[in-house]
């Protein structure tokens, strides 16, 4: 086992106005993005805001925040900053300065990029299994009404990121864009919002010690049996197997690999963009019981800038999966891949036309 680093994180300076003392946290592609998480809390003592983290060698994204996205750190004058680098190589000292927190300025109303053929199904729908509701899009393709063609139906998370840059939280994925421009590979594509401080329970079918109770199996069934009925019954949809997909990224790519394994029947296809394996270890006992059940076209993903353990993380499942299931599955690594949203953007429609061609052999 290789020897965890310590990097010290340590707050120079803040803005005159910040209460000393009041709680700020760490949020990056180590926790999840989590922007509250008690565990990456930073300490206060005699002036200065301090955190250790314990991490393996590579390279990360992070932020500084107040307990949530609204109040995270921003320039001078407002603007949105890029995420922050984290380069581990070995123990080291790295000291900030934050500027300013984005909830001091006055939100501006986003100018929304979704193409005419995205709708929204519904600002409320109605999630029985988790008692809560959720805002659905629905990507419709180009001459959807004039036709009488039906269509295959990718499900995919974190809704607010995949097609209008007005709700994402760091920039779209563009599917609609995507899709809008092509002429082959058309799909109608069913987008989830996320829960907010919900995510990392409803992306996780087991329980955690530092995320709470796994809430992903309702989420799964909550897919399978509401969401698919509902979608099939109103639109022109292929219902069966073959020309029924899902995909996610980070945790969104964990519940996606999920609801192939709980739903082999239903799912034909699965996206797995940069998967949060690490937050989930009985996921490789979830392979060695239902792996053999699932015969899917899957399609991995992993950047190597995503920190050391993603790309061999996706390998570990990746290899569970071959040594139990008939699934037709391939991976892609990029040396250059990163935890984003543009990152993601950039491969989309090859997973997609290579899930659909996988299945139509």
């Amino acid at each position: 086992m290789v020897a965890q680093q310590t990097a010290t994180i340590t707050i120079n300076s803040l803005p005159a106005y910040h209460p000393p003392g009041s709680a700020i946290y760490v949020a990056g592609s180590f926790n999840g993005w989590n922007p509250q998480d008690e565990k990456f809390k930073m300490q206060y003592n005699n002036g200065v805001y301090t955190i250790s983290l314990k991490l393996d060698k590579g390279s990360y994204e992070y932020k500084i925040t107040r307990g949530g996205w609204d109040k995270v750190e921003c320039k001078k004058n407002g603007v949105g900053m890029g995420n922050r680098i984290l380069e581990i190589e070995g123990n080291d000292t790295i000291e900030l300065n934050i500027e300013e927190w984005q909830d001091r300025f006055p939100a501006k109303p986003g100018i929304s990029t979704a193409s005419k053929n995205v709708k929204i199904v519904d600002t409320a729908f109605w999630i029985p299994q988790l008692k809560r509701t959720r805002r659905i899009w629905i990507y419709l393709p180009e001459g959807y009404t004039a036709s009488t063609k039906k269509y295959p139906v990718l499900y995919m998370q974190d809704g607010q990121n995949v097609f209008d840059d007005a709700t994402s939280f760091s920039g779209e994925w563009g599917v609609d864009e995507c899709l809008d421009s092509v002429n082959e590979k058309q799909c109608i594509v069913v987008a989830v919002d996320h829960g907010g401080n919900k995510r990392l329970t409803e992306y996780n079918p087991y329980d955690s010690d530092r995320f709470g109770k796994g809430e992903g199996d309702m989420y799964v069934d909550f897919l399978v049996k509401t969401l698919k009925p509902f979608i099939d019954k109103k639109y022109r949809t292929i219902k069966t197997k073959k020309n029924t997909f899902v995909a996610g990224s980070s945790m969104g790519g964990l519940i996606s690999m999920y609801a192939v394994l709980k739903y082999p029947k239903v799912f034909g296809g699965a996206g797995i963009f940069s998967p949060s394996f690490w937050v989930a270890p009985p996921i490789f006992d979830e392979i060695k019981r239902k792996g053999r059940s699932v015969n899917s076209a899957i399609y991995f993903y992993a950047g190597k800038q995503e920190g050391e353990n993603m790309v061999t993380d996706m390998l570990k499942v990746f290899e569970a999966m071959a040594d139990k299931s008939k699934s037709k599955m391939t991976t892609v690594i990029r040396d250059d891949g990163k935890h984003t949203e543009a990152a993601w953007k950039k491969e989309f429609y090859g997973a997609l036309s290579w899930m659909l061609r996988a299945q139509s052999l």
